[in-house]
């Protein structure tokens, strides 16, 4: 009892902690103009094409009541239906919120006003539209967990979708004003208190191995609206000790790890520290920005290669056409967002500003306004997105809010005394009677103009000095120099009392410079003030261009990359392009052809030297992705999944950042690969040489023996790959085989980390 009443009185003497800055809502800043514009608008004239009924098929079906709509293609009906659901929410509240679009505001009253229908069908308050729902969360309220990465009882991970059901629930009730959402939210938590209530804290740690996306934020939001302790006793809950207790002292435990599974959970305990003071909270989000930002990031301002984080600063050899997954940058915006608010400092808004211009802006088609998932970093790569209705993915989700809340995080402020200025976005802030008009043609030039209006106020204006600008800046206000700014990384103040009619005029030198990897000094991505560019190669869908290399000679850049004269933004090498001279514009603009943006640089005499190698495996890889049908990153939780993979008595590893499985003592494992059935295939295996086993296992295609292997002779402590021919029988007429890896008793097999079905050589 002592114990309870002191941790009580803890509890109560906490002092909570004040924002230092807040976030101006959606409502108040207005777009006006620029391509961040128009590419709300185009995602905006989406969203009306979009049919709730499709979206509500699953939820009315598990609640008993006939659907009205055929559920939409993708994820929707690949096990993880409802997630997008939410995000769609959340898109239209967004969009009601900045533009008052009575269009907008109706979808998402259709959409609570079913999610009513559904509850009042079913006592529990249970709403949710993946498959098998009822049945699996009887077994864990009975104690029956078997959690395998995204699976929870062979439910592919029910609380991250459940989480995006919340979000987009409070975000009408935030952003709209639709008390209904709340009741929803409401009722579908004490469905999720009752249903863990029997869970000991061993049972949530197993559960918790399950992806369980931002859980704990939506439950803390939950207990902010309704200051109901049951739902902070909840959020509480999704803690998982593997991964945050690490954070907690400092330490990087992301290496291997889910990227997107880990950052919707710090943004949950940001959350948490908003509400209740504690510091570790506060810590593990300060730590997991610091460490993702600062040695687990691209130039772009995007992380993971094939979803996961690997080794930090080992990030040159992680170049991919599945690099930086566009929700992973989505939610670290959100995060950025909140230490902002604690700790005003420059260096989160110039991460903020490299990540939306770069990334988020990359990550719509300008003609169909689709979304990526991934955004390719690997030389010669070209974008891929999703369409419309058939290809629902969590990208295409968070892809739908990215693009209605771009005049987020633009300005803050701290009351009436003091007004942040962050993005140079063309725009307009309602600021009570004041309003701030900004006009720039940014990135395209670096002038800025700020203008005010309306109410006479006093209060300091703080206008970013970004990292990128390395030259003095000079502010103007009324024409006349107000102060000079030499320090990169800060605030330029401007404290006085504001009148209508005050011009401010900012003009922020851009210059060219390179960032080099942070293991490969010598490969490195060229920018422009904040913009990377990239190197137009080709147009998409073209045969693969030569990878392209910078012969410099370790001079300057500005001594060899030139601007093209004209309005846009677009520059040319000076004789060091290899095999050519290149072509560079902005990497956000590049959405039709073949790309680089990373480039290796070399003097004349290195690349004498390396030019007869570099083209030789160049031309290796060329030729293997050329003839690859299907490739399977083994160890690796969604490629698992995707490719059907079963095991039995394995062992799984990584090394170097990359996953392996071992199958032990006559273990094996099995998983789908596709072919072509209308020519001979063969398998490439890759395998880790692990120099302490002596594996003896056979590989089977469809339940035929292809080889007996004993990986005798072959390096340790590295990659490498293996081919194995597949009778052309067992390929004719099908578009998947199913290989076997079988260790043979008292051995164990080799150690898989990849494996590829190419087609033969003629």
């Amino acid at each position: 009892m002592l114990l309870t009443l002191a941790f009580l009185s803890a509890i109560m003497t906490t002092k909570l902690p004040t924002p230092a800055a807040e976030a101006f809502p959606l409502s108040d800043v207005q777009l006006k103009g620029g391509p961040f514009l128009d590419a709300n608008k185009r995602c905006a004239e989406y969203l009306l094409t979009v049919d709730p009924d499709r979206l509500l098929c699953n939820f009315r079906k598990n609640s008993g009541l006939q659907p009205k709509g055929k559920l939409y293609g993708g994820w929707e009906d690949s096990g993880l239906a409802g997630h997008s659901l939410g995000h769609y929410l959340s898109a239209c509240a967004q969009e009601y919120a900045v533009s008052k679009d009575p269009r907008y505001k109706a979808k998402v009253e259709y959409i609570v006003n079913d999610l009513v229908e559904c509850q009042k069908s079913r006592p529990d308050g249970f709403i949710a539209a993946t498959p098998e729902g009822d049945k699996i969360w009887k077994e864990v309220k009975a104690g029956q967990i078997n959690t395998a990465g995204f699976a929870l009882n062979g439910l592919w991970s029910p609380w991250y979708t459940h989480h995006k059901v919340f979000a987009g629930l409070l975000d009408a009730y935030h952003l709209v004003g639709n008390k209904p959402a709340l009741r929803v939210a409401e009722k579908f938590a004490d469905w999720a208190i009752d249903t863990t209530s029997t869970l000991t804290p061993e049972l949530w740690e197993k559960m918790l191995h399950c992806e369980y996306g931002g859980m704990n934020d939506s439950m803390a939001e939950l207990y902010s609206i309704t200051k109901q302790q049951k739902y902070l006793d909840l959020s509480h809950k999704f803690y998982d000790h593997l991964v945050l207790d690490p954070l907690a002292e400092g330490k990087d435990s992301l290496p291997g790890k889910h990227s997107n599974t880990q950052i919707p959970k710090i943004i949950g305990l940001a959350r948490l520290y908003e509400l209740t003071g504690d510091p570790k909270d506060e810590k593990i989000a300060n730590v997991f920005w610091d460490t993702v930002v600062h040695h687990h990031s691209y130039a772009i301002g995007g992380n993971s290669n094939h979803e996961y984080l690997g080794p930090a600063d080992k990030l040159s050899d992680a170049l991919s056409s599945n690099t930086c997954e566009t929700c992973n940058t989505y939610n670290m915006l959100k995060l950025t967002r909140h230490l902002f608010e604690w700790d005003p400092k420059a260096e989160y808004a110039d991460y903020y500003e490299r990540a939306h211009l770069n990334h988020i802006l990359a990550s719509q088609d300008p003609e169909t306004a689709m979304m990526t998932y991934f955004m390719p970093l690997g030389s010669g790569s070209e974008r891929q997105y999703s369409n419309p209705f058939d290809d629902w993915t969590c990208c295409h989700g968070s892809g739908m809010e990215n693009h209605t809340k771009h005049a987020d995080s633009v300005y803050f402020h701290s009351g009436n005394q003091k007004l942040w200025v962050n993005l140079y976005i063309p725009s307009e802030l309602k600021w009570g009677s004041t309003h701030i008009l900004q006009e720039t043609k940014f990135p395209n030039d670096g002038h800025v103009t700020l203008t005010v209006s309306g109410g006479s106020k006093k209060f300091e204006m703080a206008i970013r000095h970004p990292y990128w600008a390395t030259q003095p800046v000079e502010v103007k206000v009324n024409g006349k120099v107000a102060l000079t700014s030499t320090k990169p990384s800060s605030y330029m103040l401007l404290d006085r009392n504001w009148k209508a009619g005050d011009k401010v005029e900012v003009n922020l030198p851009m210059s060219l410079h390179t960032e080099a990897m942070p293991d490969n000094d010598k490969r490195v991505a060229i920018l422009y003030g904040p913009v990377v560019l990239a190197a137009d190669l080709a147009p998409r869908n073209s045969e693969m261009p030569r990878t392209p290399v910078l012969v410099t000679s370790d001079t300057p850049v500005d001594e060899w990359l030139e601007r093209v004269p004209g309005p846009e933004l677009a520059f040319k090498t000076k004789g060091v392009g290899r095999p050519a001279d290149l072509t560079f514009k902005p990497f956000y603009t590049l959405h039709k052809d073949r790309y680089a943006v990373y480039f290796d640089e070399f003097t004349t005499a290195q690349w004498d030297a390396a030019e007869a190698e570099y083209r030789a495996e160049e031309a290796r890889v060329r030729d293997l992705e050329a003839r690859t049908t299907d490739y399977f990153r083994i160890g690796e939780m969604q490629p698992e999944r995707d490719h059907d993979l079963k095991s039995e008595k394995n062992d799984v590893r990584e090394a170097n950042g990359r996953g392996f499985r071992t199958p032990l003592d006559g273990g094996w494992m099995t998983f789908e690969m596709k072919v072509d059935p209308a020519t001979a295939s063969e398998l490439v295996i890759t395998y880790w040489g692990n120099e302490r086993s002596r594996p003896e296992f056979d590989i089977l295609v469809d339940g035929q023996m292809v080889s007996t292997e004993k990986l005798a002779g072959k390096p340790a402590n590295k990659f490498y790959d293996i081919n194995y021919v597949i009778p052309v029988e067992l390929t004719k007429g099908k578009s998947k085989v199913t290989v076997k890896i079988q260790a043979h008793e008292h051995r164990q097999g080799g150690s898989l980390t990849g494996a590829r079905t190419v087609k033969a050589k003629v």
